[in-house]
């Protein structure tokens, strides 16, 4: 009886091992790929994800699908991702937003830093520096002076509190040392709205979302975020230019897998979708979003998670924006 139970225990060893063989012997990818967005259509998340994914569809054979997972800021798409086998057919596609969720919530059904593995980020935009036309003011150096001059008494719009033109105007508060009264919105749309009809006298608003009323004169930009002036407005100053040396506020967007996901199969995605990233076709999708496509190394996109996580919870510290 002994023998026999040792013989189906090395059979059962065996057949374990052939399984596993053949399974991990595969090559990847051999099915289809999710790459899932905790955004609606429309935004650079999204259309990133889609121009990605039919690229990858195109140059693997394989379906590479899109799902929107909208809810708690992403983090219902990211929590998806979190529980997700880590195996590089599941994917997530997001926003700095990420990386400021520790500092809003208090209970995180997952660990930013240590569920998630970077594969790549996909793009990187600036923001408009909107304000009020009622103010009367034409350069950021002439709306510090007005601020400083009445400590307390302007205000400024965000998306919402903890939001990325939140904290963008927190980064401005604490490198100028001016006094300004938050006033958040259910997202961007609204908030751009009310600074427009000068009932909020300030607004970072990302790229995309301003643009053509920027063009058309219907919002009024002073300055852009970015370290370098953009291409389409080269007579609009940077921050840095505009009196607060060193300002730079980026959204950024990016790919990641579920932590422990193979090192080769993250290698394989980065060269991927870096290589299409660079293709000019690319290039013209992303433009009219003010977005350039850029990539980085999984352990960069890794590093730059955590280096965002401690520079947003300094600033969510300094703001005393509380964690829900």
């Amino acid at each position: 009886m002994k023998k026999n139970t040792t013989f189906f225990q090395q059979l059962l060893i065996f057949t374990l091992g052939f399984f596993c063989l053949i399974v991990f012997a595969q090559p990847y990818p051999s099915k289809s790929i999710k790459i899932l967005v905790g955004f609606s259509p429309g935004g650079v998340p999204d259309i990133a994800a889609r121009v990605i994914s039919q690229k990858l569809t195109e140059k693997w054979g394989q379906p590479v699908i899109v799902e929107n997972k909208l809810g708690a800021g992403s983090n219902i798409a990211a929590q998806i991702l979190s529980t997700s086998t880590a195996d590089g057919y599941t994917l997530l596609s997001i926003s700095s937003a990420h990386a400021i969720a520790p500092s809003i919530y208090s209970k995180l059904p997952f660990d930013p830093q240590k569920d998630f593995s970077g594969v790549t980020l996909t793009s990187t935009g600036p923001a408009f520096v909107i304000v009020s036309p009622q103010l009367g003011v034409n350069t950021m150096s002439e709306f510090l002076a007005l601020a400083r001059s009445k400590p307390g008494q302007l205000n400024f719009a965000s998306a919402g509190t903890g939001s990325g033109s939140h904290f963008a105007i927190e980064l401005l508060k604490s490198q100028t040392n001016i006094d300004l009264v938050h006033i958040p919105f259910k997202g961007i749309p609204e908030a751009l709205t009310e600074t427009i009809a000068g009932r909020t006298h300030i607004f970072i608003s990302p790229y995309a979302t301003a643009v053509q009323l920027v063009k058309d004169g219907k919002a009024k930009a002073i300055a852009v975020t970015s370290s370098s002036r953009v291409t389409d407005f080269p007579d609009l100053p940077t921050v840095s230019e505009s009196g607060v040396p060193g300002y730079k506020w980026i959204f950024w967007y990016a790919i990641l897998a579920p932590a422990k996901t193979p090192k080769p199969i993250l290698e394989k995605l980065h060269q991927e979708i870096a290589s299409i990233l660079k293709l000019s076709e690319v290039k013209q999708k992303f433009q009219p979003l003010g977005i350039d496509p850029v990539s980085n190394s999984p352990d960069e996109m890794d590093r730059l998670i955590t280096d965002e996580i401690a520079v947003f919870k300094k600033l969510a510290n300094a703001a005393q924006i509380k964690p829900e």
